[in-house]
C-alpha cells in the first residue's frame, strides 16, 4: 500500500449528506436481489427509512444514519463524551439478516460447540456460565470506518466515523473454556469462530456463511460474551451469545456464535480468504493479503462540528489504541500546524477502551480546521494521509478526521 500523497478533507461528515455516493452495477437482476438480502446495498439519502427495522426498533433514531437495514451508523455528534456507548446508539452492521427473535427467548438453551480442544464438546450458555465470567471494556469498531473519506470510491457502506463505540463486555474468558475442554489439541494455530445465521438459499455457503479465524495470540483475552452493558446481549448485537476479540476488528467478533474451533489453517469461506483483506485500489482480494485483525490508533473531534461561539470553546473527542493503550492525544485548530495537548476525560478503563478527551481553547471569529492526533504508549501515532487501499479499511489519517468549525 502507498500512502495518499493528496490530502481530501471532505465534508465534515458525508455519512449524513454522503454526496459522492456511488451507484452499484450488479450484472445480473439474481445478484442485485442477493447484494439485497444481504444488506449490503446503501440507501440514497433521499430512501433513508423514517422507521427502523424490526430488530433494531429500540434503537434511538435520531443517534443514527441508516445506510440500509443491516447497516446503521452512530452520527458523529450523538457519540458523546462518556467513556461508554450507549447501546441504543451503538452502530449495526450485519453481514446476514438477523436471526429470529426466538433464539433469545431461552438464551441459556443456546448450543455452542468447541472443537480443536483436547476434550471436544457442545456446551450450552447455562454450562458456560458455570465455568467462569469476566467484563471487559473493549472497542467495537468496522474495519471500513473511515471509508467515506476514500476519494477513489470504495465499495461498501459509507461509514463516517460512526461505525465505532466502546462497549463493556460480559461473559467467560475461551481460555477458561479453553481450560474446563483439557487444553489446546496439538499444532493448532487460529481461532475460527462460526456464526449461527441462516444462510439465504440459492447461494453458495462459503459465500455468505459468517466464520472468521484470528491468531491464537487473541485467546488471552477472548470472551464468549452474553451481556452488552450490563444487560443481556441483545439480538441486534450478536445475542444470545457472541465472540468478543477486544482490539481486533469489528468482524471478528462474531455474532451468535455456534462454534468456536481451534484450527491449523485459517477458514476458507470469502468472508475470510479474499473478504476483508488489505490490497492496492482494483486489486481482489487473496489469502495472502493482510487481514482486517488487530485495530490501529485512531481519534476523532466529536465537538464542536460546524460552528461555536467565540471564546472559550471545549472541543471533544475520542481516541483508541487497538490492542495497546493510549499515552497522548494532541489537538490542533488550524489543521494541523501547531498541536495541543488534550486532557482524557473519564476514568481509565483498559487498554481496548477508548478514552475520551477535551481541549479548551479560546477561538476569535473565523473558520477553524480542528484535527486530533492520538498516540500509544509504543510510540505509535496517527498519519497525516490515509494508506489507500481497495475497500477503504483500516483508516485512520488525522486529516480526514478532521471537522471544520466556522466560529462568530
Amino acid at each position: 500500500m502507498k500512502p495518499s500523497t493528496v490530502i481530501q478533507r471532505g465534508p465534515n461528515d458525508p455519512g449524513l449528506t454522503n454526496p459522492g455516493r456511488r451507484q452499484i452495477l450488479m450484472g445480473s437482476a439474481s445478484a442485485m436481489a442477493a447484494v439485497s438480502l444481504l444488506g449490503f446495498a446503501p440507501l440514497a439519502k433521499a430512501e433513508e427509512p423514517k422507521t427502523l427495522p424490526d430488530y433494531a426498533a429500540w434503537k434511538e433514531r435520531n443517534a443514527l444514519i441508516v445506510h440500509s437495514t443491516n447497516t446503521m451508523e452512530t452520527q458523529r455528534g450523538a457519540i458523546g463524551q462518556g467513556v461508554i456507548t450507549a447501546s441504543d446508539r451503538l452502530f449495526v452492521r450485519n453481514n446476514l439478516p438477523a436471526p429470529p427473535e426466538s433464539i433469545v427467548a431461552d438464551r441459556d438453551a443456546w448450543q455452542l460447540r468447541v472443537e480443536g480442544v483436547k476434550n471436544p464438546k457442545a456446551m450450552t450458555l447455562g454450562e458456560l456460565k458455570q465455568i467462569g465470567v469476566a467484563t471487559v471494556a473493549s472497542v467495537l469498531q468496522c474495519s471500513g470506518n473511515g471509508r467515506a473519506f476514500f476519494p477513489h470510491g470504495a465499495g461498501g457502506t459509507q461509514w463516517s466515523v460512526g461505525a465505532a463505540g466502546c462497549v463493556m463486555w460480559t461473559g467467560v474468558p475461551l481460555k477458561d473454556v479453553v481450560a474446563a475442554l483439557g487444553g489446546l489439541a496439538d499444532g493448532v494455530e487460529y481461532i475460527t469462530s462460526t456464526g449461527g445465521e441462516e444462510l439465504p438459499a440459492g447461494l453458495e455457503p462459503t459465500q455468505v456463511t459468517v466464520e472468521r479465524s484470528v491468531p491464537t495470540r487473541a485467546l488471552e483475552h477472548a470472551l464468549l460474551a452474553w451481556e452488552m452493558n450490563d444487560e443481556p446481549l441483545p439480538l441486534t448485537h450478536g445475542g444470545p451469545l457472541r465472540m468478543v476479540v477486544p482490539g481486533f476488528y469489528g468482524v471478528n467478533n462474531i455474532k451468535y456464535v455456534k462454534q468456536v474451533a481451534f484450527t491449523e489453517n485459517q477458514t476458507g469461506v470469502k468472508i475470510q480468504a479474499s473478504s476483508y483483506r488489505i490490497r492496492d485500489v482494483g486489486e481482489k482480494g487473496a489469502p495472502n493479503q493482510p487481514s482486517m485483525w488487530e485495530m490501529n490508533v485512531k481519534s476523532w473531534v466529536t465537538s464542536p462540528l460546524e460552528s461555536a461561539r467565540e471564546g472559550r470553546t471545549m472541543i471533544y473527542g475520542v481516541a483508541l489504541g487497538g490492542t495497546v493503550a493510549l499515552d497522548k492525544v494532541e489537538v490542533s485548530v488550524n489543521g494541523g500546524r501547531t498541536w495541543k495537548p488534550a486532557r482524557f476525560l473519564g476514568p481509565d478503563l483498559g487498554p481496548f477502551s477508548w478514552r475520551p478527551f477535551v481541549l479548551a481553547a479560546d477561538l476569535t471569529p473565523g473558520e477553524y480546521r480542528i484535527v486530533s492526533k492520538a498516540t500509544d504508549m509504543n510510540g505509535n501515532s496517527q498519519p497525516e494521509g490515509r494508506m489507500d487501499n481497495e475497500r477503504g479499511y483500516g483508516h485512520n489519517g488525522w486529516s480526514d478526521h478532521g471537522v471544520t468549525v466556522e466560529v462568530g
